[in-house]
């Protein structure tokens, strides 16, 4: 069953009739209601492609959030063979917020690494909808050195709403967690790719995303905070976040713009939601892609193009 978005009212409707009448066709093979339906579903097409074509920054954040879209889970499965997932901060406890292990990508040995939602209630809650505790960095930290031990590339696909504040997360060192991920990623002297498949806020994604190349799905967010928070912030109420989205900045195209990201990775028409499959592919040709630019270069040269990289980012000429 296709979920709707609040802007996806009329599309709905028009789909959900042409639906009706093909349901109604079923319990009466002698009724003839193909062409008719063919219609409604051309309008649909049209409608779709029409509010799709120019989405708004509030309306991507709707799409990037959106509950069917693939999740990491889904894009390992899919885009890895022989992952063999590796629990544990060696310190704590496990963090279900974060998948990460060894896999192959098109028979590439890899590092993958990713934030994971869930996709029902029970899964979101046991993977505490993606909000990742200090020990989820800290088994970003352990992977990402075994990456570095045995040169493999690293691979992270971000997806979350940030770091998770709860009191026992502050107690046991978030922000310091935080800061030791983003430092291991600028010190390692492997290849890493980032891809920011849905939702990419704060701290909580920058510590998974300070990579070699940076990709993001056509409809994806990347923030410093979620428009709610902005709104919340700036004007004393939530409900200012669709003037929080324009201000933030928060679209993969305006990303590329002011060079945070480097590519863009299109959606199919609907967002990823509408076809996971064509979505999934299309983030495997890009990874593909990018690792291939890093063949033959040498370690430490890798480490210093990243950390060129970000200390070039938002410098202005004098």
């Amino acid at each position: 069953m296709q979920n709707y978005l609040d802007f996806e009212k009329g599309l709905a409707e028009i789909e959900g009739k042409a639906e009706e009448l093909r349901a109604l066709a079923r319990q009466d093979p002698e009724m003839d209601v193909e062409e008719e339906a063919a219609a409604l579903d051309k309008k649909a097409q049209a409608l779709l492609s029409d509010l799709y074509r120019d989405l708004t920054p509030w309306r991507k954040a709707q799409v990037a959030r959106h509950p069917s879209r693939p999740h990491c889970k889904d894009y390992i499965e899919a885009l890895f063979t022989e992952y063999t997932p590796l629990a544990g901060d060696r310190n704590f406890a496990d963090d279900p917020a974060v998948m990460g292990g060894l896999a192959r990508l098109n028979d590439r040995p890899v590092v993958v690494i990713g934030q994971e939602k869930g996709n029902d209630t029970a899964s979101r809650i046991a993977r505490n909808f993606g909000m990742m505790r200090p020990e989820g960095y800290r088994k970003v930290v352990r992977l990402m050195d075994l990456a570095d031990r045995f040169n493999l590339p690293v691979i992270t696909l971000v997806d979350t709403q940030g770091a998770y504040p709860g009191k026992g997360a502050e107690e046991r060192g978030q922000s310091e967690a935080i800061a030791r991920s983003t430092e291991k990623c600028l010190s390692i002297r492997v290849p890493l790719i980032s891809v920011i498949i849905g939702e990419g806020m704060s701290g909580g994604a920058i510590a998974l995303t300070t990579g070699n190349k940076v990709a993001m799905l056509e409809h994806a967010i990347y923030t410093v905070i979620s428009p709610e928070g902005c709104a919340s912030i700036l004007w004393k109420n939530a409900e200012k976040m669709r003037e929080a989205a324009e201000a933030l900045r928060l679209t993969a195209q305006n990303l590329r713009q002011l060079r945070v990201i480097d590519r863009i990775i299109d959606e199919p028409i609907g967002g990823a939601q509408r076809n996971p499959d064509a979505a999934i592919a299309a983030v495997g040709r890009t990874l593909t892609a990018l690792l291939a630019e890093f063949d033959g270069k040498d370690r430490d040269e890798i480490r210093s193009d990243r950390r060129k990289k970000f200390l070039e980012m938002g410098a202005v000429a004098l």
